[in-house]
């Protein structure tokens, strides 16, 4: 497991100030709009209260990356891990970033007249389910729960570092690129000495997981320290005052915490950008061999672990309409999962944390019920609060990514030069179906400022 050193400190007056102003920014949020180890969780109610300062950088023995690599014990990113979770209970007050109700244990719903009820047997100690469009959140358990992210915090780093890199760089990995992995790390097979270009890099992040690519793009970006720093500025941008970096890649790490609401405010923030919602909808692809003299370069297949987009080990297959995004397990986190799927132009984002049910795919399978009970509960429910827009977005008549006429500037996957890929942005009849001309795509509409 990692060691801890010392980084500077976040005061808890700087996150009371953090709170307070996002609070004053989700005061008019509250109606629907027009347009196995116990988790690091603090125990704590005060969402504002400070944290120990942790190193950047968790030790261990690394990893041997090869095509084969899916993880141990400590880090698995398949979906499959099953670990040993303590109960716990939420905290008695969380945030309420994004609504009052948000910040109450246990799930919160408000159905209108023929809405359904909630699934039955959930366990996921959080979830969420948000219209990705319009941010509005139908409903959600323990919502902003602080709890430990696994690779879905892979989510906030693509966000932050994927606008910084050409996908056609290249980089020839030496060994100080891949020094402190920890162990059991995912990998997809990173080799020294061979040279990888940034779109190889990130679909090996989306497919496999592998934190041997993160670590090579966080060297790319100027190094681990560097990049935690820029994701953690990037996370206060979104106003997701839940998360607490300390590695890149979401490997288990003391004091490293995130929640099901801004997991789902990194989810819709990536999903502005053309070239994130390509890999993370991707459903196999070829990555580059070994560069040896005097051979040929070979390649192998790398496969989506995200099974509600491929449908391995699922009853019913490939979801309808599933178009990303992140999963992730680990042995403090469990299983972490959160997808976004589209029927009939309606567009929906879930969460779910760590899951009590220990059954195989068990995070997939909530999910699943999740967003089959949002796409037909939508319009018969009355939100229970809202995904906030960043700082800079509000009423600025400026999309997401601070780009005038933000929701006509995001292009589309079709045509990105994928090659034999899927890029598999829907589902119809258990079939991958790439949509071509009508390929996925989140327009974030913001709450309208006020007269």
């Amino acid at each position: 497991m990692p060691t801890t050193t010392s980084h500077p400190t976040r005061a808890a007056a700087t996150r009371r100030r953090r709170g307070a102003a996002a609070l004053a920014a989700t005061a008019s949020l509250l109606v629907p709009l027009a347009t196995a180890a116990p988790a690091l969780a603090d125990p704590t109610p005060s969402p504002s209260a400070s944290r120990p300062s942790v190193s950047p950088s968790p030790s261990g023995a690394r990893a041997n990356p090869g095509p084969s690599a899916n993880g141990g014990a400590a880090q698995e990113d398949d979906g499959k891990g099953i670990g040993r979770r303590a109960p716990r209970t939420p905290p008695s007050r969380m945030s309420t970033v994004g609504g009052e109700l948000l910040g109450r244990p246990g799930p919160q719903v408000q159905r209108g007249p023929g809405a359904p009820e909630l699934p039955t047997g959930l366990s996921g100690r959080s979830w969420l389910v948000a219209d990705a469009e319009s941010g509005e959140i139908l409903a959600a358990n323990n919502a902003h729960w602080e709890l430990p992210p696994a690779s879905t915090l892979k989510m906030l780093f693509a966000d932050t570092v994927l606008p910084k890199l050409p996908r056609t760089k290249t980089h020839t990995v030496v060994p100080s690129d891949l020094e402190g992995m920890g162990a059991g790390s995912s990998a997809v097979g990173v080799k020294e000495g061979s040279s990888y270009s940034v779109r190889d890099l990130w679909l090996g992040v989306f497919l496999r997981s592998g934190n041997d690519a993160v670590r090579v793009l966080a060297t790319m970006n100027g190094g681990i320290p560097k990049t935690v720093k820029d994701m953690q500025a990037h996370a206060e941008e979104l106003q997701a005052l839940d998360t607490h970096v300390v590695t890149p890649d979401g490997y288990d790490a003391d004091q490293q915490v995130s929640s099901a609401y801004d997991l789902t405010l990194f989810a819709r923030s990536g999903l502005q950008k053309a070239d994130f919602r390509e890999y993370c909808s991707t459903v196999s692809a070829q990555f580059p061999g070994e560069e040896q003299p005097g051979k040929k370069r070979e390649s192998f297949a790398i496969v989506n672990t995200n099974r509600l987009l491929t449908g391995e080990g699922m009853e019913r297959g490939p979801y309808k309409g599933m178009a990303g995004v992140k999963n992730g397990s680990t042995t403090n986190a469990g299983n972490t999962f959160t997808g976004v799927a589209q029927h009939d132009g309606r567009k929906l984002l879930v969460t779910v944390m760590n899951p009590d049910i220990q059954e195989p795919h068990e995070v997939y399978k909530e999910t699943e019920r999740l967003l089959d009970w949002g796409f037909e509960a939508a319009g018969r429910v009355k939100p229970v609060g809202m995904l906030v827009p960043p700082k800079g977005a509000a009423g600025n008549g400026k999309g997401g990514d601070g780009q005038a006429g933000g929701d006509h500037a995001q292009a589309s996957v079709a045509g990105s030069g994928s090659g034999g890929m899927w890029t598999a942005v829907g589902i119809a009849g258990g079939a991958l179906v790439a949509l071509g001309a009508g390929a996925f795509v989140v327009h974030r509409r913001w709450p309208r400022p006020k007269a």
